[in-house]
Order: C-alpha cells, then structure tokens, then sequence
C-alpha cells in the first residue's frame, strides 16, 4: 500500500492550498483517512481526519480555515486549506488506517508535502 500526497507549495498568508493523498494498493476498505503536519524539531500533529462514514474531526488550530473531505471511490483524501498564516508552515503527512483483502489492518503514512506560508 503507498499513500501519494500532492498539492503543496508556497503560498502567501491568507491564501489557500488543497492538498491531495491518493491511496494504491491492495486494499480492501479504508477506516480512517487523516492528515498531520510537523515542524522541524517538533512533534508531529493532527490537523484532520475523516472516517469512512464522512464524520470528521479537526485540530483547534485549523477549525474553520480547514476542511477535509475524501472520495471513497478513488481512495482519496483532501485537505482544503484557507486563510492560511504562518504558523501553518510545516511538513504534512497524509495517514490512512488500511484494511487489506486478507484481512489485515495497518496504519500508512505517506513521505510529506510541504507547505510554507510566507510573504
């Protein structure tokens, strides 16, 4: 299984971005689809995740600004981003909690987008 994340960059403060992360692989069904984001020297962070039901759930830091969504038949999760500041500079990670066709449930990350939210 490989998760795919795009759509990241620079981008001025109080702008938008909308990252992407596509799951492939052998996959039987998809639990929970999520992001995290991480400063250098800091501890990685959720931002969002979104069940296989569409429930979500968002940090404080991103709630209002953000909103993550997923498309279920491409195995898709996005992360609308809006008014973005400063502090939202960081690498973001796409997570998903994966059940494969023999049965097994596995927790996936992908290798980061970066995001950098400057003048």
């Amino acid at each position: 299984v490989q998760l795919v994340e795009s759509g990241g960059g620079l981008v001025q403060p109080g702008g938008s971005l909308r990252l992407s992360c596509a799951a492939s692989g052998s996959i039987a069904s998809i639990k929970i689809m999520g992001w995290y984001r991480q400063v250098q020297g800091t501890e990685r962070e959720v931002v969002a995740f979104i069940y296989s039901d569409r429930s979500t759930n968002y940090a404080d830091s991103v709630k209002g600004r953000s909103t993550i969504s997923r498309d279920n038949a491409k195995n898709t999760v996005y992360l609308q981003m809006n008014s973005l500041k400063s502090e939202d500079t960081a690498v973001y990670y796409c997570n998903a909690v994966i059940e494969t066709p023999g049965g097994m449930i596995s927790n996936y990350w992908g290798l980061g987008t970066q995001v950098t939210v400057s003048s």
